[in-house]
């Protein structure tokens, strides 16, 4: 795994990999902790290699505002899983931390979802890429921004752009890059 600050390399896997940008937030159970370990897990999924993590950044809830304030990190992974077995990877991953079904937007230990998915355009009734409601969410774009400022999504509209339109959100840096020391 890379810091943020790092030029992104070619996957290390077989030639049929894809870039995948993953959202992680936590706002229970120490969420720091919570989206490190989920950084290692990430890269401990088969076929996987997490590249890039960016800061963690605290911020108010997007919902209801009976819970604690939520830490959101971004990470991009090239990964040789199709979108559905990593949508279920990163279900299991969210399980085994201890997610438990909750209200909308409520609180959570763990929440991973796969914001794109190299340039895949995806509708189905489990899984939806580009993840919807991107260009609402300063805590994505922000953390996004921060790891690939030149990052597109699959329609062409640029990261940088969407996070200067996107709604005021308080965010703060609260932790640095998560760096694993296993290699693949």
């Amino acid at each position: 795994m890379r810091q943020a600050t790092d030029t992104p390399s070619p996957p290390d896997h077989e030639s049929d990999n894809v870039h995948a940008f993953i959202a992680l937030g936590s706002n229970l159970d120490q969420p720091v902790k919570q989206l490190a370990q989920a950084v290692s897990a990430l890269d401990g999924l088969p076929g996987t290699q997490v590249l890039r993590i960016s800061h963690m950044y605290a911020n108010p809830p997007m919902g209801p505002q009976d819970q604690p304030d939520y830490v959101n990190a971004v990470a991009l992974i090239a990964t040789c899983l199709t979108p559905g077995a990593l949508l279920e990877a990163l279900k299991g991953l969210e399980q085994s931390a201890g997610r438990l079904s909750t209200r909308v937007w409520g609180a959570r230990v763990l929440d991973l979802d796969i914001l794109t998915y190299g340039d895949r355009v995806l509708n189905t009734p489990v899984l939806t890429i580009p993840h919807p409601g991107i260009a609402e969410r300063r805590f994505v774009l922000a953390p996004w921004h921060e790891i690939a400022p030149d990052a597109r999504l699959p329609d062409g509209r640029l990261i940088a752009e969407l996070l200067s339109s996107a709604p005021e959100h308080p965010l703060h840096i609260v932790a640095p890059p998560t760096i694993s020391q296993k290699r693949h």
